[in-house]
């Protein structure tokens, strides 16, 4: 999701995960109404949020910011031996994915880098393995070379089967890597394609890809 600041992209992703409620109309999760559900209960129906600003807790260890993660997974279970043990395997499948998490494991997550610490906010959100995806604004604050390294990981996850809805205001940069994009405008959704035609769109270059504001 791609547009100025301002038009509800970011309020788009707290309604669909039950921050913020809807003045109206209807939120399906695969058919069913989501409408006035808790935070919680949309993570266990397999929603999980990265929100904007890299927000780890800074003077606990990576490994338990993960392990924060993943505590209604160990509380489904009770605290039972199987759920430690599921929770071991997914913290096993993060640093897989993420292998510079497992070498600061130990390390508090305030001394990590920028990058590191966006990627440790991606992984603590992933250690539930979550349907669909969703982050707002990953590249927030990051240097070009972090921002192609966050991107990368987001495109390994989507590789492997997770459905992912990211806020972006790098247009070039998601578009790149999106499968789709829709674009927003005050009042709504202005236009939705492919992410190839979005970025071969003449109206879509002059408006968010460097040159004239062409909807305004």
């Amino acid at each position: 999701m791609i547009g100025p600041n301002g038009v509800g992209k970011s309020t788009t992703l707290k309604v669909i995960c039950g921050l913020v409620l809807p003045h109206f109309g209807e939120i399906l999760f695969q058919g069913k109404k989501i409408n006035g559900s808790q935070p919680y209960q949309l993570v266990r129906k397999g929603l999980s949020l990265v929100s904007e600003g890299r927000k780890v807790f800074s003077s606990m260890t990576v490994m338990k910011n993960l392990e924060m993660g993943g505590y209604i997974l160990k509380k489904n279970i009770a605290n039972s031996v199987n759920g430690k043990n599921k929770l071991k395997n997914s913290i096993k499948n993060i640093f897989e994915i993420f292998p510079v998490l497992k070498e600061r494991r130990k390390q508090k997550a305030g001394a990590l880098s920028s990058g590191e610490q966006q990627l440790l906010a991606i992984a603590r959100a992933l250690i539930l393995n979550p349907k669909l995806f969703l982050l707002d604004e990953p590249s927030l604050g990051l240097s070009p070379n972090n921002v192609k390294i966050v991107f990368e990981k987001i495109r390994e996850i989507n590789k492997k089967g997770t459905t992912i809805l990211v806020v972006e205001q790098n247009a070039r940069m998601a578009l790149e890597y999106a499968d789709r994009g829709y674009i927003f405008e005050v009042g709504g959704i202005i236009m939705n394609d492919t992410a190839k035609n979005l970025l071969n769109n003449e109206k879509v270059k002059k408006s968010f890809l460097g040159e004239i504001n062409y909807f305004g």
